[in-house]
C-alpha cells in the first residue's frame, strides 16, 4: 500500500531529515526512516547539534577521551559532529549510489561565526570535506553576500555544497550565479563536473511569521487575507526562477557537459502558526526536482496524514505573482523582511553555535574532572 511519503517521492520529491544526533544513528533509527518513511538524506546545523549534545550520553566516552587528550572546545566540536556526519554518510551510502549520486547526502555546516569572513570560510569547507572524507557530504555555507563567492570557490575546488539560509529572490539568484560560475572554475580545474551537487536551501515558515507579523501590525481586512500566504509562494517563484535560470545558454551549457542543475531545497518546513495545516509546506510545495527538509514532526505528519496531489507549484506562479502585488499594494515591504530574516538567521545561528560550545566545554570539563579523580 502506498504512503504519503512514498507518493511525495514518486512526485520527485525528494525527503531529508532535518535533524540528526548519535543516537538516532547508533539506535537504528536513521535507517529506519530510509526504509519506512522514504528519507533520502539529511541536513544538519548548529542548534541540531547543540540540542543533540545537551542530551548527550552517546558522546560520552568520546568527550572523556577528547579531554584526556586536551582538545579545545571547537576542535572537540568538530571531532564530534563530523564523526556523527561521517558515519550518517555511510548509512546513506546506498541511497547515494542508487540515485546515481544525486540523494543519499548529509550536510554539515561551516562555523556561523564566519558567515561574513569568505576566506576563512572556504579554509573550513575545504577542512569539513577532508575530516568526513566521504563523497557524499554536502558542506553546507550561508547564502550571505560573504558567502557568495566563497560557494564559488568551494564547489571550484570539486566539492559539493548546500547553500543555506537563503530568503529573497534577488539573493537566490545570486546563489544560483555562484553555483554556475563554481561548476564553471571547477571544469576548467578539470574536476568532473557530474559529481558536483548543490542544492538552494529557501526557508519557508519563517518568511510567514515574519510577513505575518507586519500584517498584523497593519491591522486591515486585506491584510488579514494574506496572512500564512507569503512563504509558500515566495518558494513558488523561488521554483520558477530555477525553472529560467536552468533553461538559460550558461546552465545549458554546463548541463550538456555533465553538470546536475542546484536543486531547490525548501526548508524551514515546521509549521509554527498552529491555525495553519501541520503538512502545509510539504503538500503545497510538490514539483519535480525539488528536496524537502523536515524535522522529525513535520515527516511523521506528512506520513500519517499528508495528501499528495501531484505537482502543487508550476501551475500556481500566477497566484504567487498576486499574492505579492497585494503584499506590496498593502504597504509590506518584502525586501525588508527577507533580509531581517538573513540577518537574524545568521543571528540565531550564531547562538546556536556558542551554545554549542558552551555545552561541549562544560562537558569537556567534566570529563576532565572524572580524569582526575
Amino acid at each position: 500500500m502506498s504512503t504519503p511519503t512514498a507518493d511525495l517521492s514518486a512526485a520527485g520529491v525528494s525527503i531529508w531529515l532535518d535533524d540528526l544526533s548519535r543516537q538516532r544513528i547508533q539506535s537504528g533509527n536513521l535507517a529506519e526512516l530510509i526504509d519506512a518513511r522514504n528519507v533520502s538524506g539529511v541536513t544538519t546545523n548548529p542548534t541540531i547539534f547543540a540540542g543533540a549534545l545537551s542530551q548527550g550520553e552517546a558522546y560520552e566516552g568520546q568527550v572523556k577521551e577528547l579531554a584526556a587528550a586536551g582538545a579545545d572546545v571547537d576542535e572537540a566540536i568538530f571531532s564530534i559532529t563530523t564523526d556523527d556526519v561521517r558515519d550518517a554518510c555511510d548509512i546513506f551510502l546506498p541511497v547515494f549510489e542508487a540515485t546515481g549520486g544525486v540523494d543519499g547526502r548529509v550536510s554539515i555546516e561551516v562555523s556561523p561565526d564566519l558567515a561574513h569572513d569568505t576566506d576563512a570560510t572556504v579554509a573550513q569547507a575545504n577542512d569539513l570535506s577532508a575530516r568526513v572524507d566521504r563523497k557524499n557530504v554536502l558542506i553546507k555555507i550561508p547564502a550571505t553576500k560573504a558567502g557568495l563567492p566563497a560557494i564559488t570557490e568551494v564547489i571550484g575546488a570539486g566539492i559539493s555544497v548546500n547553500v543555506t539560509l537563503i530568503f529573497s529572490l534577488e539573493r537566490y539568484e545570486e546563489v544560483i550565479d555562484a553555483y554556475l560560475a563554481g561548476v564553471e572554475k571547477a571544469q576548467a580545474a578539470g574536476h568532473d563536473i557530474s559529481t558536483l551537487q548543490s542544492v538552494a536551501s529557501f526557508f519557508v515558515s519563517r518568511v510567514d511569521t515574519e510577513i505575518d507579523k507586519r500584517l498584523a501590525a497593519l491591522g486591515t481586512d486585506e491584510a488579514a487575507a494574506l496572512k500564512g500566504k507569503a512563504g509558500i509562494a515566495n518558494a513558488r517563484l523561488a521554483y520558477e526562477l530555477f525553472e529560467k535560470k536552468f533553461q538559460g545558454d550558461r546552465a545549458k551549457k554546463l548541463l550538456d557537459a555533465g553538470a546536475t542543475v542546484q536543486r531547490p531545497l525548501w526548508a524551514s518546513t515546521g509549521v509554527k502558526d498552529p491555525a495553519l495545516p501541520d503538512t502545509l509546506y510539504v503538500t503545497e510545495l510538490v514539483a519535480p526536482g525539488t528536496v524537502n527538509t523536515m524535522p522529525e514532526k513535520t515527516l511523521e505528519a506528512t506520513f500519517d496524514h499528508g495528501v499528495i496531489t501531484g505537482d502543487t507549484i508550476t501551475g500556481a506562479y500566477a497566484e504567487a505573482h498576486e499574492v505579492f502585488d497585494r503584499l506590496a499594494a498593502a504597504g509590506v515591504d518584502v525586501a525588508d523582511a527577507t533580509q531581517t530574516l538573513e540577518d537574524e538567521g545568521v543571528e540565531k545561528f550564531i547562538a546556536s553555535w556558542h551554545e554549542l560550545q558552551d555545552t561541549v566545554k562544560t562537558a569537556l570539563e567534566a570529563g576532565s574532572a572524572q580524569a582526575a579523580k
